[in-house]
């Protein structure tokens, strides 16, 4: 009798964890429609509405609260309510900034660097950002999750034994079904060349609730996982994301952050500071990126120059520890991959002698001392 109705209680739980997030996500905007009900003036509203309709609108009622009605800045807000200025595209914007589509040699996959892979499970998102570079695709595509879409990613994965990790993103994987995530992990975990699944999520962000036992343990099996979070700003961290985090940390998983450098969100020495601090100290999750922001169409408002970025990271390299240090990074047009575009301290070289601008700015002379191989000493 005990363990039935302890069963039964964990089952009740877990009906009612489904419940919250779903809850939070029906009370909040999923329409264009939705706008209407939010507090703007008619002439937002009208641009808002415009807007929405070139990229999809979805926030979740956890989400929504955190925004300042008042402040026509707020940080929230600039991440997920449709503004005009997205409606002006800038010569050099791309629809596909990154290539996913150039490098994608089966459905649902993409495939840029030798020993990992992308592979999009749902096209669909818990919340729609503004700025995000894959705007054009999940707006136009609406497909879901099905197992029969993603047999075709699966065999290639497992004709190319170079796969090490396996990158879920889209969409939003974490806005599936504890069961499709299971078949998912099972899916791939059964590959034996595959070492590590990789999640890439705003989830934990927008919609906190969704992290739940039961998403946790469709996660566990053979294969390390790493969960990749989205914060951009510290007004994003709450109780409910730290619960969040803190479930995914003891569901064993390894949290990192990704965030965007975004103008008027978080392009300040302080918002930053505060937002690496409070993830790494707060929620244990390491700073892990800095995106420049991507060539996204309708997104100049909320580029900075590279140069000012290289300047925030330098500030933040003084101000931070190494943990709580993100790496500055621009993702090039074309499939050119990652790459660091953070300041640089090397001023110049002579030989064996590196002059090199310390944190405090004075330059130093460092000379390589460097010892014979081991192969040419006498014994």
């Amino acid at each position: 009798m005990t363990s039935n109705a302890n069963l039964h209680d964990a089952t009740e739980r877990a009906r009612s964890g489904d419940a919250a997030w779903q809850d939070d996500v029906r009370q909040g905007v999923r329409h264009v429609r939705d706008l209407a009900r939010l507090p703007l003036s008619p002439a937002e509203r009208t641009a808002a509405e415009i807007a929405a309709t070139r990229h999809k609108v979805r926030i979740p009622k956890t989400y929504l609260d955190l925004i300042d009605w008042n402040d026509p800045a707020d940080p929230i807000r600039a991440q997920v309510i449709p503004s005009p200025d997205e409606l002006v595209e800038s010569e050099g914007e791309l629809d596909d900034p990154i290539a996913d589509h150039e490098f994608s040699p089966v459905p649902r996959l993409t495939h840029r660097h030798a020993d990992r892979v992308l592979l999009f499970p749902t096209y669909q998102c818990a919340v729609y950002c503004r700025f995000c570079f894959r705007k054009e695709t999940l707006t136009s595509i609406g497909r879901g999750y099905s197992r029969e879409a993603l047999e075709p990613a699966f065999a290639y994965i497992e004709a190319h034994p170079e796969i090490r990790e396996v990158i879920l993103t889209g969409g939003d994987p974490l806005s599936l079904p504890d069961k499709a995530l299971a078949e998912i992990r099972g899916r791939i975990e059964a590959i034996a060349h595959v070492r590590l699944l990789r999640i890439h999520t705003r989830v934990p962000v927008a919609l906190p609730s969704r992290i739940t036992a039961g998403l946790v343990r469709s996660l566990q099996g053979r294969l390390m996982v790493s969960v990749v979070t989205h914060f951009n700003h510290a007004r994003e961290i709450t109780d409910a994301t730290e619960q969040a985090c803190r479930t995914l940390r003891q569901g064993g998983f390894v949290l990192l952050n990704q965030s965007v450098l975004l103008k008027g969100v978080n392009d300040t020495v302080e918002a930053l500071e505060e937002l690496c601090r409070e993830l790494m100290y707060r929620l244990g999750v390491k700073p892990y990126y800095l995106h420049h922001g991507d060539l996204a169409r309708g997104m100049a408002h909320r580029r900075t120059t590279i140069a000012e970025g290289q300047a925030l990271a330098a500030a933040l390299r003084q101000r931070l520890s190494g943990i709580c240090n993100p790496v500055y990074v621009l993702d090039l047009p074309d499939g050119g991959g990652k790459v660091p575009i953070g300041p640089g301290y090397v001023e110049g070289r002579d030989g064996e002698a590196w002059r090199i601008r310390g944190q405090d700015g004075a330059v130093r002379v460092y000379r390589e001392v460097v010892g014979a191989p081991f192969s040419q000493y006498k014994y």
